[in-house]
């Protein structure tokens, strides 16, 4: 028996945009939630966030102290809409033995013979040919793909990887910058969104156009080119290689999310309005 830990780093996901199915993968939904570790020493049980932070969830707590084991990590989401629950995916410790080492389809074995009940859920993976689908027609935050023969590691891993459900909104072109390269016509579209009557920056966009489409473009913005840049609130504008257009162009934008500063994260043109 080794001794039990005080503290587990949780294995993290990578962002990937790619959307793939394999027997080596196992998917899971995504949850829109907190990260939570718990662990549970004979009738002692403590709850952490993912950074170490303290959790006190007494209902939660009562429900893991009656688990029949004596020690045990957890580890999982919890959410707070209508199926408000401790959706647990993993288990890194039983009955004495860390278990991160196993696969994780053996890891899930383990965790599928404990009793969980009282607001803990745990999380089966996904029998559907095309997961993120799925995840966008229920309207869930995204999907998780992870290895089946992967360890649980206490890092952000290639081996856990999280494909997020795309946003679709409509931008407003206020520039562009020049192609470099090989690539033709322009390097990416600077776009916004008016709030009010600022029109505020929210990033380039310079992927989903193929060469038809940059060509096209260049021509009709240079008609639309103006010496100053139309973005009235404009943190992070490139200083290099740009040009500002009159904002009358209108384009159909899919993202990942956005991110703290208010620019979209992994944006990809879909159309021009």
């Amino acid at each position: 028996m080794t001794m039990f830990p005080d503290w587990l780093e949780p294995m993290a996901a990578t962002l990937t945009q790619d959307r793939f199915t394999g027997p080596d993968w196992i998917f899971e939904r995504k949850f829109d939630g907190i990260r939570l570790i718990a662990f549970k020493q004979g009738a002692d049980v403590r709850l952490f966030s993912r950074n170490r932070l303290p959790q006190n969830i007494p209902s939660l707590a009562n429900a893991i102290a009656s688990l029949p084991v004596d020690t045990v990590i957890l580890d999982g989401e919890i959410t707070w809409d209508r199926e408000g629950a401790y959706h647990v995916f993993d288990i890194l410790w039983l009955d004495g033995r860390s278990v991160t080492a196993l696969p994780l389809h053996e890891r899930q074995a383990l965790l599928k013979r404990l009793p969980l009940r009282g607001g803990l859920k745990r999380v089966t993976p996904l029998d559907d040919p095309n997961p993120w689908e799925r995840a966008k027609a229920e309207g869930w935050e995204g999907v998780i793909a992870k290895r089946r023969d992967s360890p649980y590691e206490h890092r952000r891993s290639p081996h856990w990887l999280k494909m997020k459900c795309e946003v679709t909104q409509d931008f407003v072109v206020g520039g562009f910058t020049d192609p470099q390269g090989s690539r033709v016509g322009l390097g990416a579209l600077l776009v916004g969104h008016f709030e009010g009557q600022e029109l505020a920056f929210a990033g380039k966009v310079g992927t989903g156009l193929d060469t038809k489409m940059l060509l096209n473009l260049r021509a009709r913005l240079d008609a639309l080119e103006i010496p100053k840049s139309p973005f009235t609130k404009a943190t992070g504008l490139p200083r290099l290689r740009a040009h500002w257009t009159r904002p009358e162009v209108v384009v159909q934008v899919a993202f990942i999310e956005w991110t703290v500063h208010g620019k979209l994260r992994h944006p990809r043109l879909l159309a021009v309005r």
